[in-house]
């Protein structure tokens, strides 16, 4: 049995933008939300979402199981952020907002125990400064697992690689971010 938003995603292939509009509307807000914890910035973040929001909307027609719709939606934000962060010219700073910084977060455990609101926030941006630091695969990897508490399926999926590839990059992006935060300490 089809459910609702299959439904709407037949529609929308058959060119229905209203059908379009109301997938997307129930889902821009975690796009949002997953393209600013990439990005680490909010024009950037909506920037990404326009984008990707574009780029499903033309290659809709293409999707042959429209029942895999959000995992199909997912990969394309993650590429639109991918290449946001590849081609950007100049560093900047990236903020993280105390919010996001939660009891799921592993990156975050220095952040979550400093008593000090001011040492809050220089511990803050030293984990900022140092996700600056990791390559586009580790940050999108990080932000799905343990900023958006995706499971490791989960990020897979969205990231498009196996399982199995998900659990050593995300080792080895954990270990990149370690690396960094002993550079940004110093």
């Amino acid at each position: 049995m089809a459910t609702v938003a299959e439904g709407l995603v037949v529609r929308a292939r058959r060119g229905d933008q209203l059908a379009f509009q109301a997938l997307l509307e129930g889902r821009i807000d975690g796009l949002l939300r997953l393209a600013s914890a990439i990005l680490g910035d909010d024009d950037d973040a909506r920037d990404a979402v326009q984008q990707a929001s574009l780029q499903a909307w033309r290659e809709l027609p293409a999707l042959r199981e429209p029942a895999r719709f959000d995992a199909w939606l997912g990969r394309i934000i993650t590429n639109a952020c991918r290449t946001l962060l590849r081609s950007r010219r100049r560093r900047r700073v990236r903020e993280i907002p105390v919010g996001s910084l939660d009891e799921r977060s592993d990156i975050a455990g220095a952040a979550r125990s400093a008593p000090d609101p001011g040492q809050r926030s220089d511990e803050i941006e030293v984990v900022s400064r140092a996700f600056d630091r990791l390559s586009a695969d580790a940050r999108i990897l990080l932000a799905l697992h343990h900023l958006e508490g995706r499971t490791i399926s989960e990020t897979a999926s969205l990231a498009g690689i196996s399982l199995a590839t998900a659990k050593w990059r995300l080792h080895m992006a954990r270990a990149a971010l370690e690396r960094a935060l002993e550079i940004e300490q110093r």
